[in-house]
């Protein structure tokens, strides 16, 4: 048998032995490599060194660790899960490839996943700062803010100086809604590092959620100047230009946030906020569902998708959604804004809860209110209306005539001015009906309360509630000894910091006073304010230019697309049917909404010509336009408020059916002031031989319609100075309660209470 020479063996073992140094060395000097790269933020080059140093020396611990952690920088996070998982099957119990691994699983697993590795790496190394600010982000992200914070204030005992533990202990308060101590966190981390990504953007948000936009604008900036390519900063910079009124520049940057990361679910959704406020809610829906594609669980999401679905009248799920979203509601589960769910539920107790979860989740009263319990001595009342709908809006038109007629002698007004200024005549005989008209929509929510206080304001009184261009954060900061909740929301607001909500018996009846969080204050009347000045156009257009058949009977209907439900279209097209001359005439500007009612129609049996769209006009001609309708057909659960009243006010009967919260009960209010209490049904059976009956008693209707136009200006409803007199008999009693330490209390307005 043959043998090797031991001196051959020898060099052999010396070669190998020498390669395997020089191979060690080569893997040294690429992980050195990889480290520099890696601190100047040059990724691909860290990444390509790592890899390098691994095929020379496989299985390093450090390399694999390092490695992980550049994959996570460039957003690979599914590569770097897999480099973790690969050092942990070599070494089980390595904290930082548990933490890696964690920090992996957060974004592409679970936080409740990520949170078992990291508290693992925790056990291992009690003292790993980064573990425990990894442990706060995932806490955040379970919706368990306080326990994040505790995680947040360990690691600073242990590093005082820790940049991340700053940014993370600012997003958890941001979560508690502690936006001003957030910002001192995300301030303290830009002190330490003033080039911070994550404080930029954490700050950036703060000042969003304060209203603080510009500075906010600024600041996301600044982090997308450090990190161009950063989906998270893109998509920054689109809500603080959307919170601009730049909204297409807007969707220009959540289009590039989308075109770098397309599973970024927060940003789709974004994106489809934006496009509902533009008006475009085809494609809102579109990504909608997207964002819902990715997180089924995205608060609000699932709620928003089907109010814009309802926008363009799309029921192809109205009932599984509308069931879903009561179910969310009941289980207090983040699913979908009050306003949109008037529309879903006719429960005063739904509503009640829906609003309780938007205000604990988006506005919660702060720990110091800026009104601390002071009690004001003026020789006039001081009230302030808070609004973004100023100038050309259903609002004005009801409260315009109310502003201008207020006591000078005993109440002082000051308007808050939230929206955009309205260079028409609307807005320029609002700015002279106020003792003061404040523009405060360039400033931040806590400036806007504090001037509210220095101001000494008795009573403020918020116009918007949860409708569109609202600053709830505002009398969330107490800016005032009452504050109470009117006319632009119709319904409970669900938060303590209301006093009051204006109402009348109609509305809230007894049994269900107790389904509202603010205390009840119910006029005598009506609760809804109209306007003296009011005026149609003199000249009343043909039926042939608005596309009306010239003979015939023609039900309306001017409420908003999201009002109609498959429910009510359904009564609509059996009352077509049996009316067979006679059509339903609609508002609307979107296509989808004409085309899918009239695809509806037509699968009722019903020739979808027989529905009639008008566009949207100035004010005087839409008014004008109610003549040649014969009855207005409402909705339920979302009555009609100002058209039902703008029919009136032109001579046209509504035929309402009352439901039990507000919003369904609006129309039957007005009715009932106007003495047409036999127009308010009390089912939709009822309401639908209602309007046959009415459709068939030609000489009936005509003297509902003559009885509305003769006695218009007897009617409470239409005098503007008798309601406005009720209205301060309620300040009054307000403001007494308050002057006498007494809390407040519900109470109804007697027709004849002295001032």
């Amino acid at each position: 048998m043959l043998q090797a020479c031991p001196q051959t063996v020898c060099a052999d073992v010396l070669a190998n032995r020498n390669e395997a140094m020089d191979q060690l060395a080569q893997a040294k000097e690429q992980f050195l490599a990889g480290l520099e790269f890696q601190q100047r933020g040059e990724l691909v080059q860290a990444e390509r060194c790592y890899r390098k140093a691994l095929d020379l020396a496989p299985n390093r611990p450090s390399v694999l660790i390092n490695l992980a952690a550049v994959l996570m920088g460039a957003g690979k996070y599914e590569e770097a899960k897999s480099v973790s998982e690969k050092l942990l099957g070599i070494d089980p119990e390595n904290p930082a490839a548990l933490l890696n691994l964690g920090s992996c699983q957060l974004k592409v697993d679970s936080a409740n996943a990520a949170l078992l590795s990291i508290e693992k790496a925790l056990r291992i190394k009690p003292d790993y700062v980064e573990a425990l600010i990894s442990q706060a982000s995932a806490l955040a992200d379970l919706d368990r803010p306080e326990e994040a914070l505790a995680s947040c204030e360990k690691a600073l005992a242990m590093k005082p100086d820790c940049v991340e533990a700053f940014v993370a202990q600012g997003i958890a308060m941001r979560r508690l809604k502690r936006l001003e101590e957030a910002l001192i966190s995300f301030d303290r981390a830009l002190h330490l590092q003033p080039n911070s990504f994550g404080a930029l953007t954490g700050r950036s948000n703060v000042l969003l959620d304060l209203n603080r936009v510009e500075e906010a604008l600024a600041g996301s900036k600044k982090a997308l100047e450090l990190q161009p390519d950063n989906a998270l900063a893109l998509n920054n910079v689109g809500m603080a230009l959307w919170g601009s009124n730049r909204s297409e520049e807007a969707l220009d940057k959540l289009d590039a946030a989308l075109s770098i990361q397309p599973d970024y679910a927060q940003a789709l959704f974004n994106r489809g906020k934006i496009l509902a406020d533009l008006g475009r809610h085809e494609d809102a829906v579109a990504s909608y569902e997207g964002a819902l594609a990715l997180k089924p669980d995205l608060d609000y999401a699932q709620g928003a998708l089907v109010h814009s679905k309802m926008r363009c009248c799309d029921w192809r799920s109205f009932g599984e959604d509308s069931e879903r979203l009561v179910a969310g509601v009941r289980a207090a589960r983040r699913i979908m804004d009050p306003f949109a769910y008037l529309g879903i539920s006719d429960s005063a107790k739904d509503q009640l809860l829906s609003s309780q979860i938007w205000v604990r989740d988006m506005f919660p009263a702060p720990q110091v209110s800026v009104w601390q319990g002071e009690r004001y001595s003026h020789d006039r009342i001081r009230l302030a209306y808070l609004s973004s709908d100023l100038g050309e809006h259903a609002v004005s038109v009801l409260m315009a005539g109310v502003f201008e007629l207020h006591d000078r002698a005993a109440f002082e007004t000051t308007a808050i001015s939230l929206g955009r200024n309205d260079a028409g005549e609307m807005g320029a005989r609002l700015k002279d009906a106020f003792d003061r008209f404040i523009d405060v929509r360039h400033q931040g929510d806590r400036e806007v309360a504090s001037l509210i206080r220095e101001l000494e304001i008795d009573i403020a009184i918020d116009l918007n509630g949860f409708t569109g261009g609202s600053r709830t954060s505002i009398p969330a900061l107490r800016a005032a000894p009452v504050q109470v909740n009117y006319l632009g929301y119709p319904g409970t607001l669900g938060a303590e910091y209301f006093d009051y909500i204006l109402a009348d018996r109609f509305v809230i009846p007894d049994q269900y006073i107790e389904f509202y969080s603010e205390k009840v204050v119910r006029l005598p009347d009506c609760y809804q304010a109209n306007d003296f000045r009011r005026k149609a156009a003199a000249e009343t257009p043909s039926r042939s230019e608005l596309g009306l058949p010239e003979k015939g009977f023609v039900f309306c209907c001017a409420n908003n697309s999201y009002k109609i439900n498959p429910t009510v279209f359904d009564v609509w097209m059996r009352i077509l049917r049996s009316a067979p001359a006679s059509v339903l005439w609609l508002t609307s500007d979107r296509q989808s909404v004409v085309s899918n009612l009239r695809k509806e129609a037509s699968a009722k049996g019903i020739d979808p010509k027989r529905l009639v769209f008008a566009a949207r006009a100035p004010y005087e001609q839409y008014l004008a336009r109610y003549r040649l309708a014969d009855l207005f057909l409402d909705t339920l659960p979302f009555n009609a408020g100002t058209t039902a009243s703008d029919a009136l006010w032109a001579g046209l009967p509504v035929l309402t059916c009352a439901g039990k919260a507000f919003a369904a009960r609006m129309a039957g209010s007005l009715l009932r002031t106007v003495g047409l209490h036999e127009l308010v049904t009390g089912s939709l059976e009822d309401y639908e031989a209602l309007a046959l009956q009415l459709a068939r008693s030609p000489e009936r209707l005509a003297g509902l319609k003559r009885m509305l136009v003769s006695t218009r200006d007897a009617h409470a409803l239409f005098d503007t100075d008798r309601f406005r007199k009720n209205l301060e008999k309620a300040y009054t009693v307000m403001w007494q309660r308050y002057q006498n330490g007494e809390p407040p209390v519900s109470f109804d307005v007697p027709d004849h209470l002295p001032l």
